[in-house]
Formats: structure tokens, C-alpha cells, sequence
């Protein structure tokens, strides 16, 4: 192939890759102009690891004339005999590179090559991708070429991985990025924190229903179970409540021990705020749900859960709060006292569900009028709502 064919190739991926508006459509690009220069591509892969809470990794393969397929693969991939059995394990354990000619039989029975020879593949070869601090991530290229790839155009394919590898690192490290945000603050306060809003006193207001909730009795919890068992409660305690509220349009800004709070925004220009409210209270019903058929085995007992969440609807001030160098990306304001106020009157009354008068005002649900509570530090009493379908525990 030409040498000039394949510095333009190596230049344009250095550069950023600019005519591809996404990695799917830079690994087309790149494999196209690798098939253009001479080099005679049949399926490519592209493996990445990834820094995800549920995803080990993620896969990108190319074929000519069809879309890249984008795969995500779960932690249990690596015991898996798929895994173990396949190039990319000894990739991966030597870090460094793995050939086979597939029509030679001394090659491997990998369940992998079974398939490429289904599809007439000659040659396989995977490459590691070799990021900048370490980590090892991998690529593989094969082609139906009579008697495989030629020896100029392996080199060819060794010289284009480091800046295939730069590409991936820097779109991986977004993505990481992204993904770290999303996990550790929500995904409206990640993009925000992404798009340069990183200064104290960067904040904004915002008209949003907030949820605010807290399981029952976990003192007494905490202190007769394990610390360890605790924190595995919590964990299935959250999973009750978080899928609801990411359904229903509502974003999870933080986690206080047992207690949750999450914001659902309002779109006052739309006027969508009825809308919104009857999602939060629908996710409200199905939490309530989850907690209640929510059981633990412990010993020879299995702990039940029940818990309480106050719903209120008012304007917050959402954005970066903290001192030096240390700062949180949170909510405050009155609206999010009273809904901390309004939990702890649920509490008391034995209730699971609770709004404020400016909730159950705009959100039709079948409402109990509990009556009016005296608010600490507000100047007027608040009437607060339950709801009709609930019989207050003992």
C-alpha cells in the first residue's frame, strides 16, 4: 500500500477525526480507508474496557457495507467460557499482540474462529490499544484475503493502532468522565459540572417537584445488624426507590444514610407542572410497592422495611455549594426544608406518602387532608396531605 494513503489516515485520526461526528462512524471512516489503501479488511473489532458501575466493556465491530454494531458486556464476561476460550484472553493476560492464519490446521479451536471461518476469514490478527497511563485494551482485524495479510499490510495495521489507540483513549475518557458524573452526582447535575459550571456560587433556580425519603427504624437497624448487612439492605432499599424516579423523569442529586433526595423538574413555560407531579406520585406508588414486597432474610428472621416520602413543589436553587476546593453540586432553598420537615410529619403519623398543600393541590390522587402542622422555622402552619388508599401503620 502507499505510504502517503497511510500517513493521511494516521494524521486524520491524530487530528481528531473531524469528518466523523461519532466513534461508530470513525471506525467506518477509518476502515474504509484502510480497504481504499489497499488493505483488505473483512470484520474488525474494537474492545474497550470501561470505568462503569454495571458495564465491564464495551465492543465496536465493523463489517463492509453495514453499520458498526455496538455491544456492552457485563462483569461476568470474563468467567465466561466465551471469554477464556478466545484470542482476546491471551491478548489480554501477555499484552501483547495475537495472530492466527485460520486455514492453517494447527491454529486454535476458538469458538470465535469457527465463525470467521464460516465466513471464509484467512487471517486474524488483534492488536493491543496501549493507553497513555497503562491500561491495556485490544483490536482485531481479519481478512478473507488468499493466504492472509501480506507482511506490509500487517505493518500497515501496527502503525495505524497508536493513533486508533489515542482516539479511543480520548473518547473513553469523555465517556468516563460523563459516566462518573452521572453516577456519583446525576446526570442534568454532570452535564452542567461538563459544561464548565465548576465555581462556587455557580448556581441557578429552578421549579422542580422534590422527593424526599427515608426509611423507617434504620437506627435500630444499624445497630443490632452488621455494618456490612446494612449497607447491602440500603443498597436493595435504593434500587426500590432510584428506577422509579429515573422512569418518571425525576433525577437522584443525593444519598444522606438512609435518606433520599431527588428533584423532578418543571418546565414552567410548557406548563407542564401537573404532568409532572402525577409521574412523581405515580413513582411514589411504585416505590411504595417495592419497599413493601421488599423482604431480607437474617438469620433464622426476614427484616420487612417500610418507608416514608414527602412530596412538595416549589422553586430551588440547584448548582455548586461548598467551602475551598471541596464543593457539592446539590440543591437548596425553603421548598427543600419544608420537604425535609414534611418527612419527619410523616414519620410521626405513621404515613408512607405525604404532600404539601401545593402538591396535592395541582396533582389529583385520591388526598386524605391530615390536617395543619406547625412547621419549625417557617412562620406558618402547613396542611399536610395523605393519601386515601393508605391505612396508617401501627
Amino acid at each position: 500500500m502507499n505510504a502517503s494513503d497511510l500517513q493521511k489516515i494516521i494524521d486524520w485520526m491524530v487530528d481528531g477525526a473531524r469528518s466523523a461526528a461519532t466513534p461508530t462512524q470513525m471506525m467506518t471512516e477509518c476502515c474504509e480507508r484502510l480497504v481504499q489503501a489497499g488493505v483488505p479488511l473483512w470484520r474488525v473489532g474494537v474492545f474497550v474496557r470501561t470505568l462503569h458501575p454495571d458495564i465491564f466493556g464495551r465492543s465496536f465491530t465493523w463489517r463492509p457495507g453495514t453499520e458498526v454494531i455496538v455491544a456492552n458486556a457485563d462483569f461476568d464476561v470474563q468467567d465466561s467460557p466465551q471469554f477464556k476460550s478466545s484470542p482476546l484472553a491471551i491478548l489480554y493476560a501477555t499484552e501483547d499482540e495475537v495472530r492466527y492464519h485460520l486455514d492453517d490446521p494447527a491454529s486454535p479451536n476458538f469458538p470465535i474462529f469457527d465463525d470467521l471461518r464460516v465466513e471464509e476469514v484467512t487471517d486474524y490478527i488483534a492488536i493491543p490499544l496501549r493507553y497513555i497511563e497503562g491500561p491495556i485494551h485490544a483490536s482485531s482485524w481479519t481478512t478473507k484475503q488468499a493466504g492472509g495479510f501480506t507482511d506490509e499490510q500487517v505493518t500497515a495495521l501496527r502503525k495505524i493502532v497508536p493513533a486508533l489507540a489515542r482516539y479511543v483513549e480520548v473518547i473513553s475518557l469523555r465517556r468516563t468522565a460523563l459516566t462518573l458524573l452521572d453516577t456519583y452526582v446525576g446526570n442534568r447535575a454532570g452535564e452542567r459540572i461538563m459544561g464548565g459550571q465548576i465555581r462556587r456560587g455557580h448556581t441557578e433556580t429552578m421549579n422542580a417537584a422534590i422527593w424526599l425519603s427515608d426509611l423507617r427504624g434504620f437506627t435500630a437497624l444499624s445497630d443490632r445488624l452488621p455494618a456490612e448487612t446494612v449497607v447491602d439492605i440500603l443498597n436493595h432499599y435504593f434500587d426500590c426507590q432510584v428506577s422509579a424516579i429515573r422512569a418518571h423523569g425525576g433525577e437522584v442529586l443525593k444519598y444522606m444514610g438512609d435518606g433520599l433526595l431527588a428533584v423532578f423538574p418543571i418546565d414552567e413555560y410548557v406548563g407542564d407542572a401537573q404532568h409532572v407531579c402525577s409521574r412523581v406520585l405515580e413513582a411514589a406508588r411504585e416505590s411504595r410497592a417495592s419497599v413493601d414486597a421488599l423482604h431480607y432474610p437474617y438469620g433464622e428472621a426476614v427484616e420487612r422495611f417500610r418507608f416514608g416520602v414527602a412530596l412538595h413543589l416549589g422553586r430551588i436553587l440547584y448548582g455548586n455549594i461548598g467551602g475551598g476546593n471541596r464543593l457539592d453540586f446539590t440543591c437548596i432553598g425553603p421548598a427543600v426544608n419544608l420537604a425535609a420537615r414534611l418527612e419527619k410529619i410523616a414519620g410521626r403519623l405513621h404515613r408512607t406518602i405525604v404532600a404539601s398543600s401545593g402538591f396535592a393541590g395541582i396533582c389529583a390522587g385520591g388526598w386524605a387532608d391530615l390536617g395543619e402542622f406547625p412547621i419549625a422555622g417557617f412562620s406558618k402552619a402547613e396542611r399536610v396531605y395523605g393519601m386515601e388508599d393508605e391505612t396508617p401503620a401501627a
